[in-house]
């Protein structure tokens, strides 16, 4: 199924014995798992890692370096550094989309109409192609009556399973603006194929339009009673837990991109209401995962879920978590100029954190939340260029990769993650940094002085946290202190960002884990059916019913 790995999850005990490998693997590596790369200069983080690693890639191109969370390692480095790169691959289980057409024989992938593609961009109107014919060839293999739509956003899923594979969906979502635009949109679709069938004397026949319920799914419970609402029309809203559906009913449960614990609800729910009869899962966000503390009784957290993990009384933390989100596809895209761009990034937040630690100790135990002001208006002008370059008929994947990954890892390298305080607020800080992107690529030019930039950098935080201005000798003192190792972090984020998708997979085999251990009653498996320079949370859970 497209994995490279020697490590296999076709059956229960194959499945542990690959977690139990990472396992192994990561534990000597805690400190770099768990670190916060915006407390690189404050803790000294570069220590942990080997010096005869340090020694080489300091002088590593930054090609190269972009390159180690893909695996690839090069000639001239120490063997324990090849071995550790190979080794961490080789438990990496493949992104590498699979031929579906093998998988589902007869499955058949529709290019959406330009009706039904309306409002999606590039990455949305694949991964809805992709799925739509995945879930609707399963729910034609269950014989489902009805498929809901889990975290449905806009409604883009439901509405393809809908009006393209003629599917009775209910799409449920926690916010009731996504509920109104589904409605609004489905309601212009649904004049677009009632003129097409009026126009080709279609007959009588009955467009199924999805129909939605605003809804934030909190329990197994909740859902299951959603479930129910599906199935009875005259339910209005999900009071009868527990209500008991006709036995003939069967439902299927998709979820694109489900975020956090709802992907990990929705594999419970498959297991205990007996109408739902098949399950397809995406998720993503692992770092809103909740997660229990080895020693807790209460059995309902994101992870671990498999009684194999719990056993092994493994903690990730936060960090960890946040760090499985990474993508080694889109590092292994981006040019020599954007990598330098985000380890520069990388720089000043570390080094404004050793300001704002020397300065305003008590304002860092609110743990500031930073880099959110320019967001929006950086990812305006990356998809107006990306569209432009396809527009113009380059290669989409020698142009997609960099158009994502400028926005989406810029910002990351500017938002370390989100800590709430003791009282449950979160202070914010918006960094506008557009204005230095056309200073920071000249970054061949050793003229550019990264003291100016640092500065800017800085003054704007303190701005935005409403702070006063620090005098220049104070941040002079604190860029002299962190200038000699500021080269350092680009190797040493290459290297941590090298366990993102190892610690995705553990957190997905613990996912197939669980369901396997429910015996030979569900058949499950996990498929890479996006491509994952698109679309990095490419892994689909699939189980159902025998």
């Amino acid at each position: 199924m497209g994995n490279r790995s020697k490590y296999s999850c076709g059956s229960a005990s194959e499945t542990l014995e690959w977690i139990n490998a990472i396992l192994q693997f990561i534990r000597p590596y805690n400190s770099i798992i768990n670190a916060h790369v915006v407390n690189f200069f404050k803790d000294r983080l570069w220590e942990s890692l080997d010096q005869h690693w340090i020694q080489c890639l300091r002088c590593e191109p930054v090609q190269n370096l972009l390159l180690i969370p893909s695996g690839v390692v090069q000639d001239h480095w120490p063997d324990s550094l090849k071995q550790f790169v190979s080794t961490l691959r080789s438990l990496v289980f493949s992104r590498e989309q699979v031929d579906l057409d093998k998988v589902f024989p007869g499955l058949n992938i529709t290019v959406l109409n330009s009706v039904l593609a309306q409002g999606m961009n590039i990455k949305k109107k694949h991964e809805v192609e992709f799925l739509s014919a995945v879930v609707s060839f399963i729910a034609n293999s269950v014989r489902a009556q009805t498929i809901v739509d889990v975290g449905s956003g806009q409604g883009y899923l439901a509405q393809v399973l809908s009006f393209q594979y003629h599917h009775s969906v209910v799409a449920i979502d926690a916010c009731s603006h996504h509920g109104r635009v589904t409605e609004t949109r489905a309601e212009r679709i649904k004049k677009h194929y009632a003129a097409k069938m009026h126009k080709f004397d279609s007959g009588n026949r009955v467009l199924n339009v999805p129909k939605t319920i605003t809804c934030r799914v909190m329990s197994i419970d909740m859902l299951k009673a959603l479930t129910d609402m599906s199935i009875h029309d005259d339910v209005k809203k999900p009071e009868l837990i527990g209500q008991v559906a006709d036995n003939k009913t069967s439902l299927v449960l998709a979820g694109l991109h489900a975020c956090g614990d709802l992907s990990v609800t929705m594999l419970k729910t498959f297991l205990e209401c007996k109408e739902v009869k098949s399950v397809v899962s995406i998720g993503c966000c692992y770092n809103l995962l909740s997660e229990e503390c080895p020693d807790a009784a209460d059995s309902h957290f994101g992870f671990p879920m498999s009684s194999g993990v719990k056993s092994a009384g493994i903690s990730l933390g936060k960090n960890s978590r946040d760090l499985a989100c990474q993508s080694a596809e889109r590092w292994s895209c981006l040019d020599k100029d954007v990598g330098l761009q985000n380890f520069d990034l990388h720089t000043f937040r570390a080094a404004f954190q050793m300001v704002l630690c020397k300065y305003y100790p008590e304002l860092v135990k609110t743990s500031p939340s930073i880099g959110r002001q320019g967001k929006a208006l950086r990812r305006q002008q990356q998809r107006r260029a990306f569209h432009s370059a396809v527009h113009n008929g380059e290669n989409k994947h020698s142009t997609l990769p960099q158009s994502i990954s400028k926005m989406e890892e810029t910002c990351l390298s500017l938002q370390p993650a989100e800590s709430k305080t003791d009282d449950n607020s979160t202070l914010e800080l918006g960094l506008d940094t557009s204005s230095c992107n056309g200073i920071m690529r000249c970054e061949g030019n050793a003229s550019v002085d990264k003291y100016l930039l640092f500065e800017k950098f800085s003054q704007s935080g303190l701005s935005r946290l409403g702070l006063q201005p620090l005098g220049e000798m104070y941040l002079r003192e604190i860029w002299k202190e962190a200038e000699p190792f500021a080269e350092l972090i680009g190797l040493y984020w290459s290297l941590r960002a090298a366990f993102g998708p190892l610690l995705e997979t553990l957190l997905l085999l613990d996912r197939l884990l669980f369901l396997q251990e429910q015996g030979s009653s569900v058949e499950a498996i996990m498929l890479p059916i996006f491509d994952p320079v698109l679309s990095p949370r490419n892994v689909a859970i699939i189980a159902k019913r025998t």
